[in-house]
């Protein structure tokens, strides 16, 4: 746990330093270009070199390590995919709304659909009257224990690791994303329809030149492994020891973006990845921030000192937490950290 927040407000309720971070975000277009072009061109590159390998060596070893890093990458463009939807990876609009799009189909997720349940997430999380649109089905330990035995186990196995963060994500990415939401407008609609055309234009595209089994050969363990590693990257920015979570009456939001988020400390090479999207306090805070100017601001505010972070290590260890304990205001367990459920013979 790091020092305490200087949370003194001015400025129409915001803390004294909130003005300060308005010099990151404004969108540098030429880093931004430089994000896409050394990343596209790596997972292009990536691509052929898997494409090679399975029509001249057709090796085990030489395919997964290429999947792996291409995953990774996967990864990054969706966090340019993020930046997008905030509107804050280049200066143009029409450029943002445009690399959306391209990077939406190349991670098989809707552009305005995810745009409008982000939204959702950032102006709703830690609400615990407002949970279940954007973030990670998280129930009270007495909604628990009131509920009747199917929900129990279905909350059982979406909270199991196998199912949340590897069949989940294929789910979500391959299934439920070609789907509209609930709520969803004719804008999201229409972008919905645009995306999964360009999926079936690259699916075409890429049976012609290589072929179908090679494509899905690719194609799919990248969609899987890369998912996963996002679904995580989520779960681990919300889910944590020390949450902040609160009722709506007493919900803040700067509570909410400075302690409700974490800061998720990787290796140089998994922040590279992972497109910086660790320093998560911060874009909640200030979610127009891209992406290259979060590891700046964050060693620029020296009186905003995040309240959890968390390194590899400390993340594997909130794979336990289930249920947020409104007595305690902090997430458990399902065993002897959470009262015994009312029905007797229940999960």
């Amino acid at each position: 746990m790091a020092e305490s927040i200087n949370l003194d407000v001015h400025n129409g309720g915001k803390p004294e330093w909130y003005l300060t971070l308005l010099q990151f975000q404004r969108p540098d277009g030429r880093k931004a270009l430089w994000q896409v072009v050394n990343t596209f061109t790596l997972y292009g590159l990536l691509w052929c070199l898997m494409v090679m390998n399975r029509r001249w060596y057709q090796s085990t070893w030489i395919h997964l390590g290429l999947l792996l890093v291409a995953a990774g990458v996967q990864v990054r463009i969706f966090i340019f995919f993020h930046d997008c939807c905030h509107q804050s990876f280049f200066p143009s609009r029409r450029v943002n709304t445009i690399l959306g799009y391209i990077c939406g189909v190349l991670t098989f997720t809707p552009y305005e659909s995810w745009r409008r349940s982000h939204g959702i997430h950032h102006n709703t999380v830690s609400d615990l009257d407002r949970r279940g649109h954007g973030d990670v089905w998280t129930l009270t330990v007495e909604e628990y224990s009131a509920a009747p035995l199917f929900k129990r186990i279905r909350y059982r196995c979406y909270r199991n690791p196998l199912i949340m963060f590897f069949l989940g994500p294929a789910y979500l990415f391959l299934v439920d994303y070609r789907f509209p939401e609930k709520g969803d407008r004719q804008k999201q609609i229409k972008s919905l329809h645009i995306t999964n055309a360009g999926i079936t234009v690259l699916f075409l595209v890429a049976s012609w030149l290589i072929g179908w089994q090679t494509y899905l050969l690719i194609q799919l363990p990248i969609i899987v492994i890369a998912g996963a590693g996002g679904v995580w990257l989520f779960y681990i920015q919300h889910q944590f020891e020390g949450v902040y979570w609160a009722r709506h009456h007493a919900w803040d939001p700067m509570k909410a973006a400075l302690e409700g988020s974490s800061f998720y400390q990787l290796p140089r090479l998994l922040q590279w990845f992972s497109g910086n999207i660790g320093f998560h306090y911060i874009h909640h805070v200030r979610p127009r921030i891209p992406n290259y100017h979060l590891q700046k601001c964050h060693a620029a505010m020296v009186t905003l000192q995040t309240p959890t972070t968390l390194n590899l290590r400390d993340s594997l260890r909130s794979l336990r937490l289930k249920l947020w304990d409104e007595k305690q205001n902090r997430l458990v367990g399902f065993g002897g950290n959470m009262p015994a459920c009312k029905t007797s013979g229940s999960l």
